[in-house]
Formats: structure tokens, C-alpha cells, sequence
């Protein structure tokens, strides 16, 4: 007669019929008169006794099954939908599935722990995996006279920034295993890397944010406290023993530093406003009656007063011995004479003796003579202005011509040369006219073609260069000698 197997919930399972063996589970259930059963049955005990352990899981799985997965060492249950670790964490380089509230995933891949809270799985640790660890570790550090401290170290990415210690000492660096990179003394509280025993950090290492309160300051080499620091509302510095001293770079006033007080290499002082342009140094003091007036001031241009016609240079009482100037403009108290050698001279329209002579009513200056330069004649020429069509390079040779719109041209071997266009001409005739100098007299520069010895005549030849060749257009006498074949300028004496 066949029997009915349920689970220990009183669920259907499977029905074994008599003389069979049913396979519903991965333990065989043995029928009523089946022969050969002991087999089996040893066979069910031992499967129990072993976990079914193999590296694949069984087969025909029901909720509550135990499995030793021998594969990865780890005894897992069944729950219906998935194996799960009895204990111990789920190890996978990915994120396994199918795990509870609380349960553990060691991350193979990057080294980590990491717990699921029933949406996602949060790093239990390391928080930096792999060779680039981060964390703060509790460690403990022999010093110099081989006494262990505690301390923790602050880690980032493998190297150590700061350690936290309850005392001061100095690390035993002779032992490589417990040297620490940037570190050789440690203060009580917190000592960032490469920090000296000054407390001076010669990296970028730096704590940022607002401190409370700061002890003192490491001055060359020397710590300062609050004594030591003027404060904004205390600026005394009427203790007779204080010193205070800039170097000769000075010190500068305002937001933007636009003034500054300094010593300049010839070791003199210097007030230098130096920002912007058009700047000015302004002096202000308080008047008779306690208004505070623009005295002076001081720009690019020189000293000016603080307002017209007000302010004076000395007084009665307290005059200046000397004043030295190129230019003195405005009124003279006392300037009714003018030293001439010993003697005082005062001026005249006329021409009296011992006089300084005076422009009269129409602007004529009267004398009996003038001795001495009247004007300095530094060129050569006597030239008048004559117009051109074109501007004509110096040196040519030029002719009346017949055009209405000017007066002269580069004259040619047939026309009567009346001069050459001058260079720097001494004396300029019609200077208001429109037109060149024309050099009429005197020695100029000539452009002329072809060899040309001193003393030889020039001759008008084409478009205002001339030659030796005789013609009727006579130009005048070389200076000095060229034998150049090609155009250029030789020195001449005029005869037009």
C-alpha cells in the first residue's frame, strides 16, 4: 500500500508507492517491499551527515536544504529562492543577489565589506582599497629612547598627513619598519607632515578654516605670543623700548597699496604714489581757525599750492636764501633792476647809457649798435620758395615753366636753370609761400650723372639732373670730386 510523505509544515511532498523508490528530493524515499533498501537508506544517512557537499549545488533543492559548497568552503541553506551563507560574508567581485537585512558581501574585486540594508549595500570598510588605503589607523610608534606611543595615524591614498599623539616625542627613524615618510618629531595634539620642530610646514601641508584662537606665531625661529602683536584697536607704539623698523622696501597705505614709503638705492627717502596716472601727493593741515586746507600738492607736473594765488613760498619772517629756476613767471616785489657785472641797470625804450634796452610803444627795441651775432648762418644757400607739381627730390635743378598751376620744373639741357631745390637752406625768402626752397645762391648739393672732378662746370641735362656735358643751361661749379658713373649728390657753388 503506497504512503504519503509531507513536510514538517504538513505540506504534500510526493506519494511513494509500494515496491519504488521516489526521486522528488535529493534524498531517495524507498516504497513498501522494495528490495535492495539498505543501500539506499545508508546512502540518505550519509548524504545527511555530509551536507550533500560537492562544488555544485544539489539538484532538487527545498527550502531549509543545507549545502557545504565545497568549491568556495562555505556551508549555504536553501530559502526558497536562493543559497545563502550560513555565516561569514557572500564573496563575489559583483554583488550578489537573493541577501537579507544585515547580511555581509566581501567585494573580491576591490577588497571591501560591505553590509546590505535591504535597498543597498553600505561599505563597512576599507573605505580606500587596494594600494591607495584611507583611513585613520591606531598604531603604535617607538621613540628615540625606545618607548612604544600610541598614536593614530591620518591616511590618505597610502600616505600619512598628520598624526594624532598624547604626548610629545621624537621617532626612532633608525628602524625602517617604524620610520614614517615626512615625520621625525611629533608634538602633543596633531603634527601635519613635514612640520619642523617649530612647528614651521615646509610642504603645502596646512590646516584650513577658522581657528578660535591661535597660541603664537614661529618668527625667525622664535614663537610670538599676543604681547607681541599690535591689534587694530590698540596701534600704541609709545613704550619707549619699542623698535619699530621696515627694511628699505618701506611699507604701503591703502586697499590697493597706491602708497608707498621706501628706500631707493642711493639710500634716499622716497614718497612714491604709485597706482593709476595723473597722481598727486596732497598736503593738508589745519588753518587760524581749525579748518583742515589743502596746503600743497605734489603731481608729475611739480609742487603746486592748494589754491590760486593764496598759499606763499616762505614769509617775512623765515625767507628762503636762494631760489634757482630757468623761468620765473608772475609778479617780481623787487625786480626793478637787473645786476649787470657790479651794477644795478634798470631798462629803457631809449638809448640811454648803462641801460637794459626796452621795447617802446610800437614793439622797436632803439640802439645806437649792435655788436655781436645777429643771426647764426649754420647752411649755405640764399633760397626763396617757388611751387612745384610734385615734391622734387633735393638737388635737382629746376626752370621756369609755362604751366599755369606752378612755377618751376626739373629743367633739361634747353632750358635756363634759375636754381636747385636746396636741402637746408641758410637764408629763406617767402617763407609764407606756397612751394620748395629753391637755392639761388651759395653751395648746395646738386644731383648730377657721371664722373665729375672739383672745379668743373654743371649743366642742367634732364628732368633736373645735371652733368658736365657744356650747354647753355649752366648750374654751377663742383666742390669735390666723384667718380661714380651713377647719379649722386656733389656739393656746388651756384651760377644761375
Amino acid at each position: 500500500m503506497a504512503y504519503q510523505i509531507d513536510k514538517y509544515n504538513k505540506e504534500f511532498l510526493t506519494l511513494v508507492e509500494d515496491g519504488t523508490i521516489d526521486q522528488t528530493t535529493d534524498l531517495k524515499f524507498i516504497g513498501k517491499n522494495y528490495a535492495g533498501y539498505g543501500e539506499i537508506q545508508n546512502e540518505n544517512f550519509l548524504f545527511l551527515l555530509e551536507n550533500f557537499a560537492g562544488a555544485n549545488p544539489p539538484p532538487k533543492k527545498i527550502t531549509g536544504q543545507i549545502w557545504f559548497d565545497t568549491a568556495n568552503r562555505k556551508l549555504k541553506f536553501w530559502d526558497g529562492s536562493n543559497w545563502r551563507n550560513t555565516g561569514g560574508a557572500a564573496v563575489a567581485g559583483t554583488s550578489p543577489s537573493g541577501l537579507t537585512e544585515g547580511d555581509f558581501w566581501w567585494d573580491s574585486a576591490n577588497e571591501q565589506l560591505k553590509a546590505w540594508n535591504g535597498t543597498e549595500f553600505i561599505l563597512v570598510g576599507p573605505q580606500s582599497a587596494g594600494s591607495g588605503l584611507t583611513q585613520m589607523q591606531s598604531r603604535q610608534i617607538v621613540d628615540n629612547s625606545q618607548q612604544a606611543k600610541s598614536v593614530i595615524l591620518s591616511i590618505v591614498d597610502e600616505e600619512v598627513v598628520a598624526i594624532i599623539s598624547p604626548v610629545t616625542f621624537t621617532i626612532d627613524s633608525t628602524d625602517p619598519d617604524n620610520a614614517i615618510d615626512g615625520f621625525s618629531y611629533v608634538r602633543q595634539g596633531i603634527t601635519l607632515k613635514n612640520t619642523s620642530t617649530l612647528g614651521v610646514t615646509t610642504t603645502n601641508h596646512r590646516f584650513w578654516g577658522t581657528a578660535e584662537t591661535a597660541k603664537g606665531l614661529v618668527v625667525d625661529g622664535s614663537i610670538l605670543t599676543g604681547n607681541d602683536f599690535l591689534t587694530a584697536s590698540d596701534l600704541d607704539f609709545s613704550n619707549s623700548d619699542a623698535d619699530i623698523a621696515f627694511s628699505d622696501a618701506g611699507f604701503s597705505i591703502g586697499a590697493d597699496k597706491d602708497f608707498k614709503i621706501y628706500i631707493d638705492g642711493n639710500n634716499n627717502t622716497v614718497l612714491d604714489h604709485q597706482t593709476g596716472t595723473s597722481n598727486e601727493i596732497i598736503f593738508k593741515v589745519n588753518n587760524a581757525t581749525g579748518d583742515n586746507v589743502q596746503a600743497a600738492k605734489v603731481n608729475y607736473q611739480g609742487i603746486i599750492p592748494g589754491a590760486d594765488n593764496l598759499y606763499d613760498l616762505g614769509s617775512t619772517s623765515f625767507k628762503w636764501n636762494t631760489i634757482y629756476a630757468n623761468t620765473f613767471a608772475g609778479s617780481s616785489a623787487k625786480a626793478d633792476s637787473l645786476l649787470v657785472g657790479s651794477d644795478y641797470r634798470t631798462a629803457s625804450a631809449s638809448a640811454f647809457i648803462n641801460t637794459i634796452a626796452a621795447r617802446d610803444a610800437n614793439g622797436d627795441i632803439t640802439a645806437r649798435f649792435f655788436k655781436g651775432t645777429a643771426t647764426q648762418a649754420q647752411y649755405a644757400d640764399l633760397a626763396e620758395k617757388y611751387s612745384t607739381a610734385e615734391e622734387l627730390p633735393v638737388g635737382t635743378a629746376v626752370a621756369v615753366c609755362g604751366h599755369p598751376d606752378h612755377e618751376v620744373e626739373p629743367a633739361d639741357v634747353s632750358q635756363m636753370c634759375i636754381g636747385v631745390v636746396s636741402a637746408e637752406p641758410a637764408y629763406m625768402m617767402n617763407s609764407e609761400a606756397e612751394g620748395q626752397y629753391i637755392g639761388l645762391k651759395g653751395r648746395v648739393p646738386v644731383r648730377v650723372k657721371g664722373p665729375v672732378s672739383k672745379g668743373m662746370a654743371v649743366y642742367a641735362w634732364k628732368d633736373g639732373v645735371c652733368t658736365t656735358i657744356a650747354s647753355n643751361g649752366l648750374v654751377g661749379i663742383a666742390l669735390e670730386s666723384n667718380d661714380s658713373e651713377e647719379e649722386k649728390l656733389v656739393e656746388c657753388v651756384l651760377k644761375v
